[in-house]
């Protein structure tokens, strides 16, 4: 906290820096990374936080990651207490030390001031790969998190700007995919490295105390808003439920279940009635579902409140342990961030729809990932290529139809589609057919958007192997205020005349060359009555080729 007073043209200046430099950050880091997960499908963030872990700022890439982030910068510093120095870099993704899941790789990066460290500049990435007993990071097997890849409690992988390359090489050593991860790695510190020297120039053209003062007046405003948003809604105990299809591993239905308590502008999230933890890699860990809760605020507060630490103030959380929204290890945790991340995100925003109607929205179509390892003929070159392509459709809402394409709900439309020309070129496969699924969405004043179909062929020369990751082949995306579901997922594998329907969680799928995938993805939720959708949406809809002709 500082004690000096400042204008709020300067706050305005310094807090738009700030948002400016993280967007630089990911810049950087787009263009410098590796593989195919971030520097085409971006499932990458950027933030900059204090040392007791508040969120200062952030460039709004994907909201799963952020909000867990608070957990992550406390691991390290009890790690290194006492102990960091400037040019230090710290490495973490442990989801037992305050990360979402071993997939996430995180950087740290400490901005001193003389002798004082003020904050942390952080950049989370999806790794393309981090060992484990299946290509890609997720393995549907496994019941223990050691069997998911490499675990990285906090590490200080640089001393004063020396990079600590006997360390990285180490981690590089536990991967498939070495030169990538290095290379990934490398773009992350460099990336955060831009961040830090800039947030250091920041502090030098308006000094310590003018930085502070500005930020503190951004977490007061943020709670301000959220407060003032909030105590517009109406009061009361409210319930959401939802299901995730099954863990692999035998349970199936398992509830996720909201109560959520609005008093003023306090909101009391209780996920205590959840499903005990499972065998599976569904388990949620505690800064996964810390920050699948503070996304569902944040995606029904107004667009104009700044997304930091401030924000989420009004919020109180009971969790207990030992369920699947806070597990005790050593459960394996791997599809959290997707499910049962989403999920938590869905029941609060169902629970809500009670309080605050003309925000909340329709269920969005769930994560069916596709990891794939394999030989490229044309190189002889082992490839991992991950399924960004057939997003599944958003769910509507009171502002309109939902967003074609738009993916998942915890990444809200930030993890990119995807080239469909750079990832022949990249990779051995030929898209045949990637078109809007029809009657996929569900019907309402306000429509689902669209699945999408895809014809996927596999141009190896010698057998792949692939794992499948997700969830929604049962449970349909949820509608409101009497719209339809969307339909579920339809997974398929063709190798020669069989056709096999693939489940949402296996390992080691043979994909003989030539094999097809035949995916029909989600279409999200309808919003309102049918009968109140107006002619004219009605006809755009069998003119774009949504509905099928009658």
């Amino acid at each position: 906290m500082s004690d000096a007073r400042i204008d709020p043209i300067t706050s305005a200046v310094v807090l738009h820096r700030l948002q400016t430099i993280l967007h630089e950050v990911a810049e950087v880091m787009m263009r410098t990374s590796y593989s195919q997960i971030l520097n085409s499908t971006h499932d990458f963030s950027t933030a900059l936080a204090d040392t007791n872990g508040q969120i200062l700022a952030q460039a709004e890439h994907v909201p799963i990651h952020v909000g867990g982030l608070p957990w992550a910068v406390l691991a390290v510093r009890d790690a290194f207490a006492g102990q960091v120095k400037r040019g230090d870099v710290f490495l973490a993704n442990d989801p037992y030390h305050g990360g979402n899941h071993l997939p996430d790789v995180t950087v740290f990066i400490p901005v001193f001031a003389g002798e004082r460290q003020l904050f942390w500049v952080i950049n989370r990435s999806h790794q393309s790969d981090i060992g484990g007993g299946a290509a890609g990071a997720y393995n549907a097997q496994a019941v223990e998190i050691w069997q998911e890849g490499l675990r990285i409690p906090p590490i200080r992988v640089s001393e004063g700007e020396e990079i600590r390359h006997d360390i990285i090489g180490m981690l590089a050593a536990n991967v498939r995919h070495a030169r990538d991860f290095e290379g990934d790695i490398a773009a992350m510190i460099g990336s955060a490295r831009v961040g830090e020297r800039r947030v250091r120039g920041l502090i030098d053209e308006y000094g310590v105390d003018t930085v502070i003062a500005a930020i503190d007046v951004g977490l007061d405003a943020a709670e301000a808003l959220s407060r003032a948003c909030i105590a517009t809604w109406k009061d009361g105990e409210y319930h959401g439920e939802s299901f995730i299809d099954d863990d692999g591993h035998g349970a199936e239905d398992i509830p996720i279940r909201a109560k959520v308590v609005k008093e003023g502008s306090n909101l009391t999230i209780d996920l205590s009635d959840c499903a005990p933890q499972v065998v599976g890699f569904i388990n949620s860990s505690h800064a996964n579902t810390q920050s699948a809760i503070a996304m569902a605020l944040a995606f029904m507060l107004d667009p104009e409140v700044p997304k930091n630490s401030g924000t989420f103030r009004p919020l109180k959380v009971i969790l207990k342990e030992g369920t699947v929204v806070w597990p005790r290890p050593p459960a394996p945790t791997t599809m959290c961030t997707s499910h049962v991340g989403q999920d938590v995100a869905e029941v609060i925003v169902k629970a809500l729809a009670g309080a605050c109607p003309e925000r909340a929205f329709a269920g969005w179509g769930r994560r069916f990932r596709i990891a794939m390892q394999g030989v490229d003929p044309r190189t002889d070159r082992r490839f991992i290529w991950h399924l960004f392509q057939a997003r599944p459709g958003a769910g509507a809402s009171n502002a309109g139809d939902g967003w074609p394409c738009g993916g998942e709900m915890q990444a809200a439309g930030s993890v990119k589609f995807g080239s469909i020309e750079v990832t022949e070129v990249r990779f051995p496969l030929f898209f045949r057919h990637h078109e809007f699924r029809p009657d996929s969405f569900g019907d309402g004043k306000y429509r689902g958007a669209p699945g999408v179909r895809l014809v996927l062929e596999v141009e190896t020369k010698q057998a792949s192997i692939a794992n499948m990751a997700g969830d929604g082949t049962k449970h349909a995306p949820y509608a409101l205020f009497g719209g339809k579901e969307g339909l579920p997922h339809r997974y398929q594998l063709q190798s020669g005349p069989q056709v096999r329907t693939l489940r949402t969680k296996e390992s080691g799928v043979a994909v003989e060359p030539g094999s097809v995938f035949l995916i029909e993805s989600s279409g999200g939720g309808g919003w309102g009555p049918p009968e109140e959708r107006s002619p004219q949406a009605r006809d755009a809809d069998i003119a774009n080729g949504f509905v099928s002709p009658r």
